[in-house]
């Protein structure tokens, strides 16, 4: 019996000019997008896959066809899709041809054995909702199959002492964009994404006061955006940087006036030449976090600044707090 054939997925052509194909079976279809244009080129398989494939009542549909909904009808927007995206492909190359029985904890392990656990899982997680979004939107099923995935890492434990932290920075001196990510991350304990999308208009430098998302932009059920009160130090940094960037400057950390989207390489580079070990952008959150505890800060405050809930700064970070099981410790 020969092989299944694969779902239509991206493929790089690294020859000058060309840039990324949907490779569909044997056709190359061309997108015209090049090869930094990843997002275009997403958008264009998303499409071509609307056209090919039409969502039709099952009890046992393709898998393909459950993704390609749940990408084009929820994920497209949401505040992750660029990143989900990367988990419907991986998911797409796997899964696409099955159907909808196939989903089985056999197959679920065997999936997560193609990858690390914290991939595999998230792109797990990304299935699951998806074969949710199918029953409560598209067609209900008789049966909705349970996606097993591996279990959930370990919170990290590793933070950075505050002379570690001036080693990075000193690394981080000649690198700008880098250097003002690195103070935001530790004097806000923002997540990446926030400090990547950060712009002034966000900042209110009179009252000291940094908004984690646009105007009017919804906030993720999974990921609280709450207002921050700033620091003198890091309000002092801001001001500084406001008169360099002049009246006219957008992104508060930009290489160039442009956007970053990544710190691929200016940040590894720092962190080896500091000789830090497990340090990576998330890092700069979980120290936030670590130093608010080790001062003794009340609990819903701290939770509040670094918008996350009660239970989980105290499950993750509790340890840190001054008075961690005092009472209990001395019955």
């Amino acid at each position: 019996m020969g092989r299944k054939r694969a779902a239509p997925r991206l493929w790089l052509d690294q020859r000058p000019g060309r840039g990324w194909c949907i490779l569909d079976g044997g056709q190359f279809i061309r997108t015209g997008c090049a090869e930094s244009d990843r997002a275009g080129a997403e958008k264009k398989l998303a499409e071509y896959l609307g056209d090919k494939y039409k969502p039709s009542p099952s009890a046992d549909p393709l898998i393909a066809e459950i993704l390609l909904t749940y990408a084009r009808e929820h994920l497209a927007n949401t505040r992750s899709a660029k990143n989900a995206a990367y988990n419907v492909e991986a998911l797409s190359r796997w899964w696409g041809a099955k159907r909808l029985a196939h989903i089985n904890p056999t197959n679920c392990k065997a999936y997560a054995a193609t990858k690390s656990a914290s991939a595999a899982r998230r792109d797990l997680e990304v299935l699951r909702g998806a074969v949710n979004y199918w029953h409560k939107f598209k067609h209900p099923l008789p049966v909705i199959p349970a996606v097993v995935m591996p279990p959930k890492a370990e919170p990290r434990e590793r933070w950075m002492t505050r002379n570690e932290a001036a080693q990075l920075l000193w690394q981080a001196r000649h690198t700008p964009h880098l250097a003002r990510f690195i103070l935001l991350g530790i004097y806000t304990g923002s997540r990446s994404g926030v400090l990547m999308r950060l712009e002034w208009s966000w900042i209110d430098l009179k009252r000291g006061i940094m908004a984690r998302r646009a105007p009017g932009a919804r906030e993720a059920k999974n990921k609280r955006t709450p207002k921050v009160k700033l620091g003198r130090r890091i309000l002092a940094h801001l001001k500084r940087w406001r008169r360099i960037d002049g009246p006219n400057g957008k992104y508060v950390c930009h290489y160039n006036g442009q956007k970053i989207d990544k710190l691929r390489r200016s940040f590894p580079a720092a962190v080896k030449a500091a000789k830090l070990k497990g340090v990576t952008p998330h890092i700069l959150r979980h120290t936030r976090a670590t130093w608010i505890m080790q001062k003794g800060v009340d609990p819903w405050e701290a939770a509040g600044h670094l918008g996350m809930s009660v239970e989980t700064l105290m499950r993750v970070y509790g340890h840190h707090h001054p008075d961690f099981q005092k009472s209990a410790a001395e019955v």
